[in-house]
């Protein structure tokens, strides 16, 4: 079967190259023959990555270790679950999914009947298809997951402990989701240059790509922040780790691309800056993977392997070039169709949310590679910690919740100081008095805190407030009842109210971060049988430790009855998990959780038998509403994206793709 997967990704990477050169030559002679026989490789690809990956996944599921990849990342106890989540545990894995994923969108693109009449889509498949060359040629030739060993082991060397949690199963393939789908947009936007067709049709096309491309890029840093609090142990879920960043700023340019393209959509206007966002975001993408696979910087997530760093900085360099050439020498397609007529107006308050966010990926970007630019120019590498992330990103973020809060309450292209009354004066005066409550309510007392739980409170009050509005304007000019008043409204206009509710999803997860980082407690501490630990109104007692088999691996566990204002709440049990084929232990947290706050247990060390052991107990509070928040933003952009009616362009924007639809 090794043999198979192998050749699929040598019969594919030939396909590839005969694709690229049919669709160049093809379009030079205008020979419909070859471009449809370019299609058909295209086709070819997707099936013979689809085949690669089956039998990776075949292999690892029934443990041939005669495949170097399949000794090298699983075992035969390992459950079939993480067998299958191997595929990605390492590099050749990793990049074979990317492949694949990238096979199948590029299949979509090609085939799909939306872009039948689209003449610059064979221009996007070039670009797909030099991707897909790419990692093709990674595969055959550099990390290929079908090596086979010299000799058949009895055994595998394991998976990574940390790497057996469900999070790490589903964090990577959506994060790759993520990353592979914003190749199209780029490609989209460069077949747009490449044609001279720069105009709103690659953005009307690509508008789902892009949507559902950042919503499982948000899903993927969601699952790592879940990940990172279970699995880690340190008690928080995001330590600006420089893969955790990697991820987090083509996001950031993600988002703020998402929302520039709305303006050139009614507008007609940031044309070249929207360019650039989906360049920069895809280049992005790449750097991240590069990140995670050239181990130039320490992570608990990177792959080290110099070889592919390299591979992959070239690689950047040449997109990058190519993607410059193009914006500098096409430069004069992309002069703004208007102007801004003033500050106050709902496109000044977008190009600030963009400037905002645009802000905050260059501070993460330059704090994450900061310590490989100061080994290359002083010989020493100087550690960027999570003060600086926190003291630059902390006040930029807050900034952009509230112009997200401003933003869909302003007029197009010019408001009045007395629209401006209308619409804000109840939602600040909520917000400021609840942020006052907070700071004298909450202990310890948090200033910052409070003023960050009142953007937030104002951006929630703009929500609700604008739900409320649109409810009854319907309700009055229907009659219908409150509540079927507020569904017609919401489903003749998806678009609009999925932003709405991606935004209070947003909201929630704010909730929560600065409620889990401002009035976090922690105790660290170390008792012998039947000694407690007070932390707030928690108090835990120790009962001893215990020790149990789980197939092959040792568990040991605290048994740890907890009260809460002294009621018993039940008992938690953190872990130590010792495997029969690694060294180190992984941490198993013991959690009791609710929407006011998580108390998190962490078993630090054991002394005397495990007659004392040290514990290190925390109290996040709101946590859950960082879960939960994430989730509510995936359900607004599904919602938000779905086709069918509400999810149509608005009337403005359908008037201009009908005057400058490209037409083959």
């Amino acid at each position: 079967m090794a043999d198979l997967g192998k050749l699929s990704l040598l019969v594919a990477l030939a396909i590839t190259v005969y694709a690229i050169f049919a669709y160049i030559f093809g379009l030079r002679a205008n020979n419909k023959p070859l471009l449809e026989s370019a299609k058909g490789g295209v086709l070819a690809i997707g099936f013979l990555t689809t085949v690669a990956s089956v039998v990776l996944f075949y292999l690892l599921l029934i443990s041939d270790f005669s495949v170097e990849y399949v000794y090298q990342y699983t075992s035969k106890n390992l459950p079939t679950f993480y067998k299958l989540s191997a595929f990605w545990a390492g590099n050749a894995g990793s990049l074979l999914l990317w492949a694949w994923l990238l096979g199948i969108y590029t299949t979509i693109v090609a085939y799909s009947k939306k872009h039948t009449t689209n003449a610059t889509v064979p221009y996007v498949l070039i670009i797909l298809l030099i991707n897909s060359l790419f990692f093709l040629f990674l595969l055959n030739f550099v990390a290929n997951p079908f090596k086979k060993l010299d000799f058949v082991p009895p055994e595998g060397a394991g998976l990574n402990p940390l790497l057996q949690n469900p999070g790490m199963v589903f964090h990577p393939i959506t994060l790759y989701l993520g990353y592979v789908g914003f190749a199209v947009p780029f490609a989209f936007a460069m077949a747009a240059l490449l044609t001279n067709r720069a105009d709103d049709e690659w953005i009307r096309v690509t508008r789902r790509w892009s949507v559902i491309a950042w919503m499982f890029l948000t899903l993927g840093n969601l699952y790592g922040g879940q990940w990172a609090y279970v699995e880690l142990g340190w008690g928080g879920y995001w330590g600006w780790d420089p893969v955790e960043n990697a991820s987090f700023i083509p996001w950031l340019t993600g988002t703020a691309f998402i929302h520039s393209v709305m303006i050139q959509e009614r507008k007609d206007m940031l044309k070249g800056w929207n360019m650039v966002l989906i360049i920069v975001t895809y280049l992005l993408t790449l750097f991240g993977t590069f990140l995670v696979r050239s181990g130039v910087l320490t992570s608990v997530h990177a792959f080290g392997d110099s070889n592919l760093g390299t591979m992959f900085l070239v690689f950047i360099g040449i997109m990058l070039a190519f993607s410059l050439y193009l914006l500098i020498d096409r430069a004069h397609l992309l002069k703004e169709g208007n102007e801004f007529e003033s500050y106050l107006s709902r496109e000044s308050s977008f190009l600030m949310n963009n400037l905002l966010l645009v802000g905050s990926a260059f501070a993460v970007f330059w704090g994450t590679i900061f310590p490989l630019v100061s080994e290359a120019v002083r010989g020493v590498k100087v550690t960027v910690s999570v003060p600086f992330f926190n003291q630059v990103n902390a006040p930029i973020l807050l900034a952009m919740l509230f112009v997200m809060g401003v933003c869909p309450l302003i007029a197009w292209q010019k408001s009045s100081w007395k629209k401006l009354r209308d619409n804000f004066l109840v939602p600040l005066l909520l917000a400021l008095l609840a942020g006052v409550a907070i700071y004298f309510l909450a202990q310890p007392k948090k200033l910052y805190a409070s003023v960050g739980f009142a953007v937030s409170f104002f951006v929630l009050f703009t929500i609700i407030q604008e739900f409320y509005r649109g409810t009854m304007a319907r309700h009055r000019m229907t009659n219908d009842g409150i509540l079927l008043s507020f569904y017609k409204l919401c489903l003749k206009n998806r678009r609009r109210w999925g932003g709405y509710i991606v935004h209070l999803g947003i909201v929630f997860m704010a909730f929560g971060i600065i409620g889990s980082n401002a009035y976090k407690v922690e105790v660290a501490k170390t008792v012998t049988y039947g000694e407690q630990i007070q932390i707030g109104d928690y108090v835990l007692t120790y009962n001893g430790l215990f020790e149990k088999q789980e197939g092959e691996n040792t568990v040991v566990f605290a048994e740890m009855p907890v009260t809460y204002q002294g009621k018993s709440i039940g008992t938690v049990t953190p872990e130590k998990i010792f495997y029969a084929n690694w060294e180190q232990p992984s941490t198993e947290v013991a959690l009791k959780t609710n929407l006011k706050e998580d108390l998190y247990v962490i078993l630090s060390t054991w002394d005397k038998g495990g007659e004392e052991a040290t514990f290190k107990v925390n109290i996040n509070p709101l946590m859950k509403l960082i879960w939960i928040g994430g989730y509510i933003l995936v359900f607004g952009t599904i919602f938000a994206v779905w086709p069918g009616k509400g999810s149509e362009l608005g009337p403005k924007y359908s008037h201009g793709v009908r005057k400058n639809a490209v037409r083959a």
